[in-house]
């Protein structure tokens, strides 16, 4: 009888982490059926409801990431900390995982530092150009580091990285075919280009406040728009809804809204980047000037030096936005450059290619 392997998988506060996580499972899943597969996020994170959602277990620490400044939050760190710590444990010497596998988030932390401590082989999963501090802490106990982008040795040691690329959906693979789909899926005007403007799961309210802004020049351009604003913004811009304009919270089908796609306007979370890679569409990238070490900001610029998309830093976005969107849109040669040369830089195998850094690892 064929053995039953065991896996954990940890990491989530932001779709970046969760998703990639989620597509390592389904691959593991893919090669071992019989799998038996736990994750463990953080308690009030997104992951608490989207692990169960794609029909895997979820158990939750208490931790959470120290502010920049003086907060009751950080005051509790090291008390969150010692808990996630105990219950990490308990749930590695109870599970009995054959290996573990973290995807980055403040949970994955002290799970695999837990499982590291009892032996159990961990593979460290980084998606963006410049690592979490979560991450660089893991690195030195993990057997594998699976990365998206080069020379991140100076991050981590040099003989446990492998380039593997994020992991991203499947479904996404094949939109190239899916146009006529999506356009009647998304009720679009065939005669008019459209353009997909993402905030990442929560939103960009820098973004939003741009896009509205600049809406009725777009419209005038005869653009059509969805604009995926996020659920912390619907309601303040869904009232933008009309012919022409779709605002949404979330996008289910995210492989049929880049097929409809001509240009998108994104954020440049590790995820997003590997994804609009491997559809290769024109991307303009606004990175978040709000995260750690504005990882973003490198995630763009690693394909902006490929020429493979425009990047406007958000300080820059009066002067620039309006002048190199028409421009973007007006110009189809620059548009399928873009496109070619972002789809070079795609790892469409990089789900597989990160599994076949776990299996072995396997006793």
């Amino acid at each position: 009888m064929d053995k039953v392997y065991k896996f954990i998988i940890s990491g989530g506060g932001t779709g970046g982490h969760i998703y990639p996580a989620i597509a390592i499972a389904n691959e593991l899943k893919s090669q071992y059926p019989n799998a038996d597969i736990l994750f463990v996020g953080a308690s009030d994170k997104m992951e608490m409801q989207k692990v169960p959602q794609a029909g895997y277990p979820i158990q939750g620490l208490w931790i959470a990431g120290l502010q920049r400044r003086l907060t009751l939050q950080n005051l509790l760190f090291p008390f969150k900390l010692l808990f996630s710590l105990i219950k990490a444990g308990w749930i590695v010497k109870t599970f009995k995982p054959d290996a573990v596998i973290g995807t980055g988030g403040f949970a994955s932390g002290p799970l695999l530092q837990m499982a590291a401590l009892f032996g159990i082989p961990t593979v460290v999963q980084e998606q963006n150009s410049y690592p979490g501090i979560t991450n660089k802490m893991l690195a030195s106990k993990a057997k594998v580091i699976c990365v998206a982008y080069e020379n991140l040795e100076r991050f981590f040691p040099k003989h446990k990285i492998v380039l593997t690329g994020n992991p991203v959906r499947q479904d996404l693979l094949m939109v190239g075919e899916k146009k006529s789909e999506a356009l009647s899926h998304f009720k679009l005007d065939t005669n008019k280009k459209t353009l997909l403007v993402l905030g990442g799961s929560l939103g960009a309210r820098r973004i939003n406040q741009l896009i509205e802004k600049e809406l009725e020049s777009i419209l005038a351009q005869n653009i059509q728009v969805i604009w995926q604003c996020g659920k912390l913004y619907i309601n303040d811009y869904q009232k933008h809804n009309q012919k022409n304009v779709q605002v949404l919270a979330f996008i289910e089908r995210m492989d049929l809204v880049y097929a409809a796609a001509d240009v998108v306007v994104s954020r440049a979370g590790a995820s997003s980047v590997s994804e609009l890679c491997i559809v290769g569409k024109p991307v303009i990238y606004i990175p978040s000037p709000n995260v750690a070490e504005d990882h973003q900001t490198k995630n763009a610029q690693a394909i902006v030096d490929k020429n493979a998309a425009i990047l406007i830093r958000e300080k820059d976005l009066e002067a620039q936005f309006s002048v190199k969107l028409q421009d973007l849109f007006q110009n189809e040669a620059l548009q399928k450059e873009l496109a070619t040369n972002s789809k070079k830089m795609a790892k469409p195998n990089a789900t597989k290619d990160i599994v076949n850094q776990i299996i072995p690892l396997l006793s």
